[in-house]
Protein backbone atom coordinates (compact mmCIF):
# COMPACT_ATOMS: atom_id res chain seq x y z
CA UNK A 1 0.00 0.00 0.00
CA UNK A 2 1.35 3.38 -0.99
CA UNK A 3 1.31 6.25 1.51
CA UNK A 4 1.34 9.11 -0.99
CA UNK A 5 -0.83 9.53 -4.07
CA UNK A 6 2.14 10.86 -6.02
CA UNK A 7 3.69 7.38 -5.71
CA UNK A 8 0.66 5.59 -7.17
CA UNK A 9 -0.31 4.31 -10.59
CA UNK A 10 -4.08 4.06 -10.87
CA UNK A 11 -6.30 2.62 -13.60
CA UNK A 12 -9.83 4.05 -13.73
CA UNK A 13 -12.57 2.64 -15.95
CA UNK A 14 -15.57 4.73 -16.91
CA UNK A 15 -13.27 7.74 -16.74
CA UNK A 16 -14.72 9.88 -19.53
CA UNK A 17 -17.47 11.44 -17.38
CA UNK A 18 -19.01 11.66 -13.94
CA UNK A 19 -17.36 10.00 -10.95
CA UNK A 20 -14.61 8.45 -13.07
CA UNK A 21 -13.55 11.76 -14.58
CA UNK A 22 -13.63 13.47 -11.18
CA UNK A 23 -11.57 10.64 -9.68
CA UNK A 24 -8.89 10.88 -12.36
CA UNK A 25 -8.55 14.62 -11.73
CA UNK A 26 -8.43 14.06 -7.97
CA UNK A 27 -5.53 11.61 -8.28
CA UNK A 28 -3.75 13.89 -10.74
CA UNK A 29 -4.05 16.93 -8.48
CA UNK A 30 -2.16 14.94 -5.83
CA UNK A 31 0.59 14.17 -8.34
CA UNK A 32 -0.57 10.64 -9.12
CA UNK A 33 -0.28 8.72 -12.38
CA UNK A 34 -3.59 7.72 -13.95
CA UNK A 35 -4.58 5.45 -16.81
CA UNK A 36 -8.02 6.64 -17.89
CA UNK A 37 -10.19 4.12 -19.70
CA UNK A 38 -13.62 4.39 -21.34
CA UNK A 39 -15.22 4.18 -24.80
CA UNK A 40 -14.89 7.87 -25.75
CA UNK A 41 -11.39 8.39 -27.15
CA UNK A 42 -11.62 12.17 -27.63
CA UNK A 43 -12.98 12.69 -24.11
CA UNK A 44 -10.17 10.56 -22.65
CA UNK A 45 -7.48 12.45 -24.54
CA UNK A 46 -8.90 15.75 -23.28
CA UNK A 47 -9.02 14.33 -19.74
CA UNK A 48 -5.40 13.14 -19.97
CA UNK A 49 -4.31 16.67 -20.87
CA UNK A 50 -6.32 18.07 -17.95
CA UNK A 51 -4.73 15.56 -15.58
CA UNK A 52 -1.24 16.49 -16.71
CA UNK A 53 -2.05 20.19 -16.37
CA UNK A 54 -3.22 19.45 -12.82
CA UNK A 55 0.17 17.99 -11.92
CA UNK A 56 -0.11 14.28 -12.64
CA UNK A 57 0.87 11.87 -15.40
CA UNK A 58 -1.82 10.37 -17.59
CA UNK A 59 -2.42 7.80 -20.30
CA UNK A 60 -5.65 7.67 -22.31
CA UNK A 61 -6.72 4.12 -23.09
CA UNK A 62 -9.98 3.71 -25.06
CA UNK A 63 -11.68 0.44 -24.12
CA UNK A 64 -15.09 -1.16 -23.79
CA UNK A 65 -15.26 -3.01 -20.46
CA UNK A 66 -17.57 -5.64 -21.95
CA UNK A 67 -14.56 -6.88 -23.97
CA UNK A 68 -12.58 -9.12 -21.63
CA UNK A 69 -9.53 -9.35 -23.89
CA UNK A 70 -9.42 -5.57 -24.19
CA UNK A 71 -9.46 -5.24 -20.39
CA UNK A 72 -6.58 -7.70 -20.06
CA UNK A 73 -4.69 -5.67 -22.66
CA UNK A 74 -5.45 -2.51 -20.65
CA UNK A 75 -3.81 -4.01 -17.55
CA UNK A 76 -0.75 -5.12 -19.55
CA UNK A 77 -0.43 -1.72 -21.23
CA UNK A 78 -0.58 0.11 -17.89
CA UNK A 79 2.12 -2.11 -16.40
CA UNK A 80 4.33 -1.99 -19.48
CA UNK A 81 4.06 1.80 -19.55
CA UNK A 82 4.51 2.60 -15.86
CA UNK A 83 6.04 -0.57 -14.41
CA UNK A 84 3.17 -1.47 -12.08
CA UNK A 85 -0.43 -0.73 -11.08
CA UNK A 86 -1.13 0.15 -7.45
CA UNK A 87 -4.86 0.91 -7.65
CA UNK A 88 -7.55 -0.35 -10.01
CA UNK A 89 -10.89 1.49 -9.90
CA UNK A 90 -13.78 -0.42 -11.47
CA UNK A 91 -16.21 2.40 -12.16
CA UNK A 92 -17.74 2.04 -15.65
CA UNK A 93 -21.53 2.11 -15.45
CA UNK A 94 -24.63 2.51 -17.58
CA UNK A 95 -28.24 2.49 -16.48
CA UNK A 96 -31.71 1.59 -17.73
CA UNK A 97 -35.05 3.00 -16.64
CA UNK A 98 -38.40 1.31 -17.16
CA UNK A 99 -40.77 -1.26 -15.78
CA UNK A 100 -39.11 -4.65 -15.67
CA UNK A 101 -41.27 -6.32 -18.33
CA UNK A 102 -41.12 -3.29 -20.64
CA UNK A 103 -37.32 -3.02 -20.89
CA UNK A 104 -35.86 -4.84 -23.93
CA UNK A 105 -33.88 -7.98 -22.98
CA UNK A 106 -30.86 -6.82 -24.99
CA UNK A 107 -30.76 -3.52 -23.09
CA UNK A 108 -31.19 -5.31 -19.77
CA UNK A 109 -28.32 -7.67 -20.56
CA UNK A 110 -26.09 -4.79 -21.68
CA UNK A 111 -26.41 -3.15 -18.25
CA UNK A 112 -25.37 -6.38 -16.52
CA UNK A 113 -22.54 -6.94 -19.01
CA UNK A 114 -21.16 -3.45 -18.43
CA UNK A 115 -21.74 -2.86 -14.75
CA UNK A 116 -21.17 -6.35 -13.35
CA UNK A 117 -19.20 -8.39 -15.88
CA UNK A 118 -17.12 -5.32 -16.66
CA UNK A 119 -16.03 -5.38 -13.01
CA UNK A 120 -15.50 -9.14 -13.08
CA UNK A 121 -13.23 -8.75 -16.09
CA UNK A 122 -11.41 -5.84 -14.48
CA UNK A 123 -10.74 -7.92 -11.37
CA UNK A 124 -9.61 -10.91 -13.44
CA UNK A 125 -7.22 -8.70 -15.39
CA UNK A 126 -5.52 -7.02 -12.43
CA UNK A 127 -5.56 -9.56 -9.58
CA UNK A 128 -2.81 -11.78 -11.08
CA UNK A 129 -0.57 -8.71 -11.23
CA UNK A 130 -1.50 -7.74 -7.68
CA UNK A 131 -0.65 -11.26 -6.50
CA UNK A 132 2.70 -11.07 -8.27
CA UNK A 133 3.40 -7.70 -6.61
CA UNK A 134 2.05 -8.88 -3.28
CA UNK A 135 -0.03 -5.73 -2.97
CA UNK A 136 -2.67 -3.58 -4.62
CA UNK A 137 -6.03 -1.94 -4.03
CA UNK A 138 -9.10 -2.93 -6.05
CA UNK A 139 -11.88 -0.38 -5.67
CA UNK A 140 -15.34 -1.38 -6.91
CA UNK A 141 -17.77 1.52 -7.23
CA UNK A 142 -21.23 0.15 -6.45
CA UNK A 143 -24.13 2.32 -5.24
CA UNK A 144 -26.45 2.87 -2.34
CA UNK A 145 -28.95 0.78 -4.30
CA UNK A 146 -26.43 -2.06 -4.10
CA UNK A 147 -27.89 -2.76 -0.68
CA UNK A 148 -31.31 -1.18 -0.94
CA UNK A 149 -33.58 -2.05 -3.91
CA UNK A 150 -35.36 0.49 -6.05
CA UNK A 151 -38.09 0.10 -8.68
CA UNK A 152 -37.90 1.02 -12.37
CA UNK A 153 -34.14 0.42 -12.59
CA UNK A 154 -33.96 -3.31 -11.93
CA UNK A 155 -31.02 -4.10 -14.23
CA UNK A 156 -28.94 -1.34 -12.63
CA UNK A 157 -29.89 -2.39 -9.10
CA UNK A 158 -29.13 -6.06 -9.81
CA UNK A 159 -25.71 -5.12 -11.16
CA UNK A 160 -24.93 -3.01 -8.10
CA UNK A 161 -26.00 -5.79 -5.71
CA UNK A 162 -23.74 -8.10 -7.71
CA UNK A 163 -20.77 -5.75 -7.30
CA UNK A 164 -21.14 -5.88 -3.50
CA UNK A 165 -21.21 -9.69 -3.66
CA UNK A 166 -18.17 -9.75 -5.94
CA UNK A 167 -16.19 -7.61 -3.50
CA UNK A 168 -17.22 -9.78 -0.55
CA UNK A 169 -16.22 -13.00 -2.32
CA UNK A 170 -12.86 -11.60 -3.40
CA UNK A 171 -12.01 -10.49 0.14
CA UNK A 172 -12.55 -14.03 1.37
CA UNK A 173 -10.36 -15.49 -1.37
CA UNK A 174 -7.63 -12.94 -0.69
CA UNK A 175 -7.57 -13.24 3.12
CA UNK A 176 -4.07 -14.76 3.01
CA UNK A 177 -2.61 -11.95 0.87
CA UNK A 178 -2.72 -9.05 3.35
CA UNK A 179 -1.21 -6.60 0.86
CA UNK A 180 -4.21 -6.83 -1.47
CA UNK A 181 -7.32 -4.89 -0.48
CA UNK A 182 -10.83 -4.84 -1.97
CA UNK A 183 -12.97 -1.77 -1.29
CA UNK A 184 -16.65 -1.27 -2.09
CA UNK A 185 -17.79 2.33 -2.60
CA UNK A 186 -21.51 3.06 -2.22
CA UNK A 187 -22.47 6.56 -3.42
CA UNK A 188 -25.86 8.16 -3.00
CA UNK A 189 -27.41 10.17 -5.86
CA UNK A 190 -24.57 12.06 -7.56
CA UNK A 191 -24.64 15.05 -9.90
CA UNK A 192 -23.37 13.27 -13.03
CA UNK A 193 -24.62 12.80 -16.63
CA UNK A 194 -25.65 9.19 -15.89
CA UNK A 195 -29.33 10.08 -15.92
CA UNK A 196 -29.28 11.87 -19.28
CA UNK A 197 -27.43 8.98 -20.91
CA UNK A 198 -29.42 6.05 -19.55
CA UNK A 199 -31.65 3.80 -21.57
CA UNK A 200 -35.23 4.83 -20.86
CA UNK A 201 -38.54 3.09 -21.47
CA UNK A 202 -40.60 4.89 -18.82
CA UNK A 203 -41.84 7.53 -21.26
CA UNK A 204 -40.54 10.29 -18.94
CA UNK A 205 -37.03 11.69 -18.63
CA UNK A 206 -35.13 10.54 -15.54
CA UNK A 207 -33.55 12.67 -12.83
CA UNK A 208 -31.66 11.89 -9.62
CA UNK A 209 -33.57 11.86 -6.35
CA UNK A 210 -32.34 14.16 -3.61
CA UNK A 211 -30.24 14.74 -1.73
CA UNK A 212 -27.76 15.04 -4.59
CA UNK A 213 -24.02 14.95 -3.83
CA UNK A 214 -21.02 16.31 -5.72
CA UNK A 215 -18.98 13.82 -7.81
CA UNK A 216 -15.84 15.32 -6.28
CA UNK A 217 -17.01 14.03 -2.90
CA UNK A 218 -17.01 10.47 -4.23
CA UNK A 219 -13.68 11.04 -5.96
CA UNK A 220 -12.07 12.15 -2.72
CA UNK A 221 -13.49 9.11 -0.94
CA UNK A 222 -11.89 6.89 -3.58
CA UNK A 223 -8.52 8.65 -3.21
CA UNK A 224 -8.72 8.21 0.57
CA UNK A 225 -9.58 4.52 0.16
CA UNK A 226 -6.55 4.06 -2.10
CA UNK A 227 -4.29 5.34 0.68
CA UNK A 228 -6.11 3.73 3.61
CA UNK A 229 -8.28 0.88 2.29
CA UNK A 230 -11.46 0.05 4.15
CA UNK A 231 -13.96 -2.70 3.49
CA UNK A 232 -16.77 -0.34 2.57
CA UNK A 233 -17.08 3.38 1.95
CA UNK A 234 -20.53 4.98 1.96
CA UNK A 235 -20.84 8.43 0.40
CA UNK A 236 -24.03 10.13 1.57
CA UNK A 237 -25.17 10.04 5.16
CA UNK A 238 -28.71 9.03 4.22
CA UNK A 239 -27.71 5.67 2.75
CA UNK A 240 -27.03 3.67 5.91
CA UNK A 241 -30.24 4.83 7.56
CA UNK A 242 -32.29 3.92 4.49
CA UNK A 243 -30.74 0.45 4.40
CA UNK A 244 -31.78 -0.04 8.02
CA UNK A 245 -35.32 1.07 7.22
CA UNK A 246 -35.63 -1.38 4.33
CA UNK A 247 -34.41 -4.26 6.47
CA UNK A 248 -36.60 -3.48 9.46
CA UNK A 249 -39.86 -3.05 7.54
CA UNK A 250 -39.42 -4.42 4.00
CA UNK A 251 -43.11 -4.67 3.12
CA UNK A 252 -43.90 -1.09 4.05
CA UNK A 253 -40.68 0.11 2.44
CA UNK A 254 -41.54 -1.66 -0.84
CA UNK A 255 -44.97 -0.06 -1.13
CA UNK A 256 -43.71 3.36 -0.16
CA UNK A 257 -40.66 3.26 -2.47
CA UNK A 258 -42.77 2.21 -5.47
CA UNK A 259 -44.90 5.34 -5.14
CA UNK A 260 -42.16 7.77 -4.19
CA UNK A 261 -39.65 6.66 -6.82
CA UNK A 262 -42.15 6.74 -9.68
CA UNK A 263 -43.08 10.28 -8.73
CA UNK A 264 -39.67 11.64 -7.75
CA UNK A 265 -37.22 9.87 -10.09
CA UNK A 266 -38.78 11.10 -13.34
CA UNK A 267 -39.50 14.48 -14.85
CA UNK A 268 -42.82 15.69 -16.18
CA UNK A 269 -41.84 15.95 -19.85
CA UNK A 270 -42.14 12.84 -21.98
CA UNK A 271 -39.44 11.25 -24.13
CA UNK A 272 -39.54 8.49 -26.75
CA UNK A 273 -38.07 5.05 -25.92
CA UNK A 274 -34.28 5.05 -26.16
CA UNK A 275 -31.33 2.77 -25.43
CA UNK A 276 -29.28 5.85 -24.51
CA UNK A 277 -25.56 5.13 -24.33
CA UNK A 278 -25.91 1.40 -23.69
CA UNK A 279 -24.46 0.37 -27.05
CA UNK A 280 -22.89 3.57 -28.33
CA UNK A 281 -21.34 6.36 -26.22
CA UNK A 282 -22.81 9.85 -26.27
CA UNK A 283 -19.97 12.38 -26.78
CA UNK A 284 -22.06 15.34 -25.67
CA UNK A 285 -22.08 14.17 -22.04
CA UNK A 286 -18.33 13.84 -21.44
CA UNK A 287 -18.37 16.00 -18.32
CA UNK A 288 -17.95 15.56 -14.58
CA UNK A 289 -21.31 17.04 -13.64
CA UNK A 290 -24.77 16.49 -14.98
CA UNK A 291 -26.12 19.90 -13.96
CA UNK A 292 -28.63 18.51 -11.46
CA UNK A 293 -27.64 20.45 -8.37
CA UNK A 294 -29.39 23.78 -7.84
CA UNK A 295 -27.79 25.21 -4.70
CA UNK A 296 -30.08 28.24 -4.53
CA UNK A 297 -33.26 26.23 -4.86
CA UNK A 298 -34.93 24.68 -1.87
CA UNK A 299 -33.91 21.00 -1.97
CA UNK A 300 -36.61 18.35 -2.38
CA UNK A 301 -37.49 16.18 0.56
CA UNK A 302 -34.77 13.50 0.56
CA UNK A 303 -36.66 10.25 0.21
CA UNK A 304 -33.86 8.04 1.48
CA UNK A 305 -33.37 10.26 4.52
CA UNK A 306 -37.08 9.91 5.24
CA UNK A 307 -36.73 6.16 4.93
CA UNK A 308 -33.85 6.27 7.35
CA UNK A 309 -35.83 8.30 9.85
CA UNK A 310 -38.64 5.77 9.61
CA UNK A 311 -36.22 2.95 10.26
CA UNK A 312 -34.53 4.67 13.17
CA UNK A 313 -37.88 5.56 14.69
CA UNK A 314 -39.07 2.00 14.36
CA UNK A 315 -35.84 0.76 15.90
CA UNK A 316 -36.28 2.99 18.93
CA UNK A 317 -39.90 1.90 19.20
CA UNK A 318 -38.98 -1.76 19.18
CA UNK A 319 -36.25 -1.14 21.73
CA UNK A 320 -38.76 0.61 23.98
CA UNK A 321 -41.21 -2.27 23.71
CA UNK A 322 -38.46 -4.71 24.56
CA UNK A 323 -37.52 -2.75 27.69
CA UNK A 324 -41.14 -2.67 28.84
CA UNK A 325 -41.71 -6.38 28.27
Amino acid sequence: MRHRIEDTVTVITGASSGIGRATALAFAKEGGTVVVAARRKAALEELALDCEAAGGRALAAPVDVTDGQAIEALARRAIETFGRVDVWVNNAAVTLFGRFEETPPADFRRVIDTNLFGYVQGARAILPWFREQGRGVLINVSSGVGKMPQPFASAYVISKFGIIALSDCLRQELWNVPGIHVVSVLPAAIDTPLFQQGGNYMGRAAKPMGPIYDPETVAQAIVSAALAPRREVVVGGNIRAAIVAQRLMPGLFDRWAARVVEKGHFQEHTIPPTSGNLFEPMPEYASVRGGWKRPRQRPPVPWMALAGAMGIGLGFGLAGLKRRS
